[in-house]
C-alpha cells in the first residue's frame, strides 16, 4: 500500500513515515502544500495523509485542487484543529475521514486501511450542467468563468436542482429539501425563487436551465440549457 503522506512537522512526518513502513507501507513525503499537490497528482497513492496547516498552499485548497482535477485518492486530513466546522471544510471539500492531534497510531493505520479497502470511486464535488457549475465548499455558482451573485436560499434551490439535473423535481420537494418539511407558508415562494434563479443563470446568457413542467413542478437540465 502507497502512502502520500503531506506534513510540514518534518519531525512528525518521519516519525509517522517511519512507523508505517513498519507496518508494511511504501510511503512518501512530502513538507509543502504545492509540493503535496503535485506529488498527488502526478503520482498514484492508495490514500493521501492532508495536514490543514501548511506552507504554500493549505490543506484544504490542495483537496480541493485535488478534486477538481479529477484526483480521487482517498484523503484523510490531519489537523491539530479540533472544531466541528473544520471537519465539515474538510469534508465538504472531498475529503474522506478527519484525524485530531494527536492521534494513536493503532487508530491511524486502522483508518489508513479502512480507507485504502474503500478505494476510490469517482465523487465530483463540483456540480455541472454544460458550462453552469456550483461548488458546495466554495459557495460558488458561474457560467463558464463569470461568477454569478446568488443568495444562500437560491444557492441551495440551485444545488437541488443541479443534484436532481434531468429528474422533474415538485414544488413538494423542494420546500421540503430547501426550506424545510414544517414550512407552513405559500408554496408559491418556490415560484418567486425560481423566478431570481432565472434572471441570474439564464435569462443573461440567453438559456433555459430551468423548465416549468406543467402540473408536476421543475426540471434543470442536464445540459445546462
Amino acid at each position: 500500500m502507497r502512502i502520500l503522506i503531506v506534513e510540514d512537522e518534518v519531525g512528525l512526518a518521519e516519525t509517522i513515515r517511519d512507523g508505517l513502513v513498519g507496518e508494511g507501507f511504501a510511503v512518501d513525503l512530502m513538507h509543502t502544500g504545492p509540493d503535496g499537490l503535485w506529488a498527488g497528482t502526478e503520482h498514484p497513492y492508495d490514500v493521501i495523509m492532508l495536514d490543514i496547516m501548511l506552507p504554500g498552499l493549505n490543506g484544504y485548497e490542495v483537496c480541493r485542487q485535488l478534486r477538481a482535477r479529477q484526483v480521487w485518492t482517498p484523503i484523510l486530513m490531519l489537523t491539530a484543529k479540533d472544531g466541528e466546522y473544520d471537519q465539515a471544510d474538510a469534508l465538504d471539500l472531498g475529503a474522506d475521514d478527519y484525524l485530531t492531534k494527536p492521534f494513536s497510531f493503532v487508530i491511524l493505520v486502522a483508518r489508513l486501511r479502512a480507507l485504502a479497502r474503500r478505494g476510490a470511486p469517482q465523487r465530483p464535488t463540483v456540480l455541472t450542467a454544460g458550462d453552469l457549475s456550483l461548488d458546495p465548499a466554495r459557495r460558488r455558482v458561474a457560467r463558464g468563468e463569470v461568477e454569478i451573485a446568488v443568495t444562500a436560499r437560491e444557492f441551495a434551490l440551485l444545488e437541488f436542482l443541479m443534484r436532481h439535473a434531468g429528474d422533474v423535481v415538485s414544488k413538494r420537494a423542494l420546500i421540503d429539501n430547501v426550506w424545510d418539511m414544517h414550512f407552513d407558508g405559500d408554496h408559491n415562494i418556490v415560484e418567486v425563487y425560481i423566478g431570481y434563479l432565472r434572471r441570474k443563470i439564464d435569462q443573461p446568457y440567453g438559456r433555459a436551465a430551468i423548465e416549468t413542467v406543467r402540473g408536476a413542478g421543475y426540471r434543470l437540465d442536464a445540459d445546462g440549457g
